[in-house]
């Protein structure tokens, strides 16, 4: 009998070209990584430093001395913990209302004895290529009574056609098979959407929901247009109004912060980019294990 030159299942050993070209390659993705990762490094380290350190030093990862007087300051000129708590609602219920109507859209148009389905996909990609424009937006929702409410940030955005079309395209990797046994088995279409497709669909929901918050939670345009009520700005808006007023800290302000006195303008500032970005950045270490797979299986399968 042969024997086979390789076992099953051993490693291809690699020539030396390919070792230099891998070498090569690590190399230029962690210097990518590297320079990607230091400014938020500078950002966070400038938020906790002075302003002598800031002005003398062009770039530092650990300031010599930490002073918390910029998120002093960030908090007492404004109502930081309400804009945080009008974003997160904002951000939670707009997720939460997009996903819905989303998921509930993406489904029939992926099935292919739904009748019309393609005359209503190209209505679809119609809007992603024509809007009514900022000022015929303004006067619908002001007709409307949407004006001054969330509403305006949350129902013309329902079902973002992009989105909607990589959830479609998931639903159309399922396989048909689990629609012919539940058919069996007596459940409805109904049914199947609840008990089959959803709990196969963790990966392209958590990554669409990535999507959806972030747009909500970095939402700036639309809130100072669409907002009137100081107290229902979310956190973008409200931290646009602490940057141009930190130019002009005041005197009395002196007693409210410690011995390294007041805070630098560049110190508040990265302070509230700081505010602004970490509360959103902590979402996304629970859904990184679904969102390769989401976003690249609902892209190239159908």
């Amino acid at each position: 009998m042969l024997k086979s030159g390789n076992k099953s299942g051993s490693k291809v050993k690699k020539s030396l070209g390919d070792q230099i070209v891998d070498v090569i390659i690590y190399v230029a993705l962690g210097l990518i990584a590297i320079s990607t990762i230091l400014p938020f490094l500078y950002v966070f380290a400038g938020s906790f430093a002075t302003e002598k350190e800031l002005t003398e030093k062009a770039f530092f990862i650990i300031p010599s001395v930490w002073s918390l007087n910029a998120y002093k300051y960030a908090i007492k000129t404004a109502n930081i913990l309400r804009g945080l708590r009008n974003s997160i609602i904002l951000t939670v219920l707009g997720t939460i209302m997009c996903m819905i109507f989303s998921l509930t859209f993406a489904y029939p148009l992926s099935k292919q004895h739904f009748r019309g389905r393609n005359f209503v996909m190209n209505m679809v990609i119609v809007t992603m290529l024509f809007s009514g424009g900022m000022i015929p937006s303004f006067i619908v929702y002001k007709a409307y009574g949407l004006y001054d409410t969330y509403w305006a940030l949350i129902l013309p955005g329902l079902i973002s056609p992009f989105n909607m079309i990589i959830i479609k395209k998931f639903f159309q990797g399922l396989p048909v098979e689990l629609d012919e046994a539940s058919y069996m088995d007596g459940a409805n279409d109904l049914q199947i959407f609840l008990k089959v497709a959803l709990p196969l669909s963790k990966p392209v929901i958590a990554s669409i929901s990535l999507f959806y918050g972030v747009g909500f939670w970095n939402d700036y345009f639309g809130s100072m247009i669409y907002l009137q009520t100081a107290e229902k700005y979310p956190i973008q808006i409200q931290l646009r109004s602490i940057i141009l007023q930190s130019s002009t800290i005041v005197d009395n302000m002196a007693n409210d912060f410690d011995i390294n006195g007041t805070p630098p303008d560049k110190a508040v500032k990265m302070a509230c980019t700081v505010i602004a970005t970490l509360p959103i950045l902590c979402v996304y270490p629970f859904v990184q294990k679904y969102f390769t797979k989401g976003v690249m299986v609902g892209a190239v399968k159908g």
